[in-house]
């Protein structure tokens, strides 16, 4: 097992990445120290370990609400129909939230602890790579709208992170490459090396290597736990850890959540991030070509789906997060490893990007 720990001045958590977690009934136990817990988890993943969290958590008062899977039920009504559960279970403020599963699980589950009683305890135990890697760190929490992505949320940092790796081999292959593309975010925004250690070992993580898994989750989570240290509440740093988002989440909204996946959105966003730099100007063309060749051999999309309107598109980013006073605010880059955030970028610059 290797662990970290994500410090926050007087407060921190730990990060814990390794083989079986999960059969560790006395560690799980350890994490709900009050009577109540409420584990939240998804169709899909509930069949495969939520009798053995329920199990390690035997003589203290455990509810659960199981969701349909997908990013389409991280909404307001189902946030409601969680907080109803634990009215049911007559949680008090000693009630520790549990996330069993992926990002859209975490999401949900860390908006609900956030509000149940102005905030609660939550712990992480994601089961995607995407989860491991970007979503259960940070303490970044929301549901969507029709008109936007993780628009509705708030900033709630977990307790622990608990990252069974195990668990990464009943995933789709579909969900590991949208882990991946997460992974290849930490490396293009920040660590040329990483990058070029993921170009080395793109066969290897597709091939679920235990060491080249376990490596790329741990070096995620530590760049991501320092920036966090660094800037919680997504003040300046932080936001680069968005480098592809704001075109991604555009689409995951314009397609109604029902297209690509996230981290398949982020891919072909980090790709138009990286074509509107080199338009501007700011970054070399090879850079660029390098993200999308990389992305191309991880499996991953690098182009918009057919179909989808610019103008439309560019609608949903000025409602993105990042934007000022309506003024587009993006993540873009001088090249691998150098993302930068930029203000007033052209819109129609943005929608040259978005038409290729």
């Amino acid at each position: 097992m290797r662990a970290l720990f994500v410090e926050l001045g007087t407060r921190r958590y730990p990060i814990r990445i390794g083989a079986s977690l999960l059969d560790d009934a006395a560690a799980l136990c350890a994490l709900v120290p009050g009577r109540h817990a409420l584990i939240i988890s998804d169709a899909n993943v509930a069949p495969l370990y939520l009798a053995k969290v329920q199990a390690a958590l035997a003589g203290k008062a455990v509810g659960h609400f199981i969701l349909p899977p997908g990013e389409q039920e991280k909404t307001l009504a189902r946030f409601s129909e969680v907080l109803a559960a634990l009215a049911a279970l007559g949680a008090s403020r000693d009630v520790t939230v549990i996330a069993l599963g992926g990002g859209v699980v975490g999401d949900l589950a860390g908006f609900v602890a956030a509000s149940w009683m102005r905030g609660v305890r939550f712990v992480q135990l994601p089961t995607t790579l995407l989860a491991m890697v970007d979503s259960s760190v940070g303490g970044k929490t929301a549901v969507d709208l029709p008109a936007g992505k993780n628009l509705v949320g708030a900033f709630h940092q977990p307790s622990a992170v608990l990252a069974d790796t195990t668990t990464l081999a009943s995933l789709p292959m579909r969900e590991l490459r949208a882990g991946l593309a997460e992974v290849v975010k930490i490396g293009a925004i920040g660590d040329a090396d990483f990058f070029a250690w993921l170009e080395n070992h793109a066969d290897a993580l597709l091939a679920r290597e235990a060491e080249a898994i376990a490596e790329a989750i741990f070096h995620s989570c530590t760049h991501k736990a320092g920036v966090v240290a660094r800037d919680e509440t997504e003040q300046g740093e932080r936001a680069l850890l968005n480098f592809g988002h704001t075109f991604g989440h555009a689409i995951e909204a314009e397609q109604a959540f029902g297209g690509l996946n996230h981290g398949e959105a982020v891919a072909v966003g980090m790709v138009l991030a990286a074509r509107l730099s080199t338009a501007l100007g700011r970054a070399p063309q090879a850079d660029a070509e390098r993200l999308e060749a990389l992305l191309d051999r991880l499996g991953l999309p690098t182009a918009l789906p057919a179909g989808l309107d610019a103008n439309a598109l560019l609608a949903r980013m000025r409602l993105d997060k990042k934007a000022v006073s309506s003024q587009l605010r993006l993540i873009l880059w001088r090249g691998i490893g150098r993302a930068e955030i930029v203000a007033d970028v052209a819109e129609i610059a943005v929608l040259q990007a978005l038409r290729g």
